[in-house]
């Protein structure tokens, strides 16, 4: 019997060390991994980032849920409930500049996807001085906000601007295109819809370089016309070109704070472009309501998200597929 049990001890412990040594070789293998050998050059940054970034939303959010005004006493993290929200819901200024960015967010991110693959068609095309065409259509998305500001208050302004001036040939105008609230927020978006066309050229123009020259061949011996095999053929091959660049124009028409400031210096805009985001920024800054800008400020995020989230799960569908 004892022999039996020593028999029966001995692959136990023969198993319960090889266990053990496959463990310590694991973890020597982990700690020699290029993962853990490069974690001095990203390890700081990525936790700076993150207390930065996903350290500043979570608080923000947390502000939202509190009755804070001011830096005159710190905020009071003991009872915390939803009553800024509520009071956002029903807040009339809150609808009327959700409506106004809601307005600008789909006007300008869809004219200019629009021009945008006009653009790189027309480009795509071979016409005459491509790369020039090319580099004066690219040229004002490298411009900042504040410079295409700028640029186009006097282009708009009433008395003098290039805009008036040449309406006025054609015996229009002149028109306040800043200080009519029925104007303005075109006049604005105009503005963008400038800045970022060419942005959405290039984006077009490479997913069209990126397809064979035979399509357009096969399409043309099928007999059909320029515009069917555009429509038919090509253009529902630039599905993620698209999608990529309403993103990133959505994204710019949230971040819009920075135009209208420097447009109108000011943090209440005229009325028909006054948005998420200035009223955010006068809730905290002019009025002392940082809780409820910090409501907006959630608010705004939520809008983020819902443009991001689909657009990163649509890349996590193409990769599985």
């Amino acid at each position: 019997m004892a022999g039996s049990q020593d028999t029966v001890a001995g692959p136990g412990a023969s198993g319960g060390h090889a266990t053990g040594t496959d463990r310590r070789e694991r973890l020597r293998r982990f700690w020699k991994s290029d993962f853990v050998r490069s974690s001095p050059f990203w390890l700081i940054p990525f936790l700076l980032m993150g207390l930065a970034v996903y350290g500043g939303i979570i608080w923000n959010f947390l502000i939202s849920l509190t009755d804070y005004e001011g830096f005159l006493q710190p905020p009071d993290y003991s009872n915390l409930d939803f009553e800024m929200y509520a009071q956002a819901l029903a807040d009339p200024a809150v609808f009327s500049t959700g409506r106004n960015t809601f307005v600008l967010l789909v006007a300008f991110t869809t004219i200019t996807l629009i021009l945008g693959i006009f653009l790189a068609i027309l480009i795509d095309s071979d016409i005459r001085q491509k790369n020039t065409v090319q580099t004066i259509y690219l040229l004002p998305f490298a411009l900042s906000f504040v410079v295409t500001a700028q640029f186009w208050l006097w282009m708009y302004n009433f008395q003098n601007g290039l805009v008036n001036t040449v309406l006025g040939l054609f015996g229009l105008g002149p028109y306040n295109w800043i200080g009519n609230p029925e104007l303005v927020l075109g006049a604005i978006i105009f503005a963008l819809i400038w800045q970022f066309s060419g942005y959405c050229m290039v984006v077009f123009l490479a997913g069209l370089q990126s397809i064979p020259n035979d399509q357009f061949e096969a399409a043309k011996v099928d007999g059909a016309s320029i515009i069917k095999t555009y429509w038919r053929v090509i253009i529902p091959q630039l599905k993620s070109a698209s999608v990529s660049a309403a993103v990133v124009l959505m994204i710019f028409a949230l971040k819009i704070f920075t135009f209208l400031y420097a447009m109108f210096g000011t943090y209440r805009p005229p009325k028909g472009t006054d948005v998420l985001a200035t009223l955010m920024v006068r809730e905290a800054f002019n009025l002392q309501n940082w809780a409820y800008a910090a409501a907006i400020a959630t608010i705004l995020l939520a809008m983020g998200l819902a443009v991001v989230a689909p657009y990163l799960y649509y890349q996590y569908r193409a990769r599985a597929l």
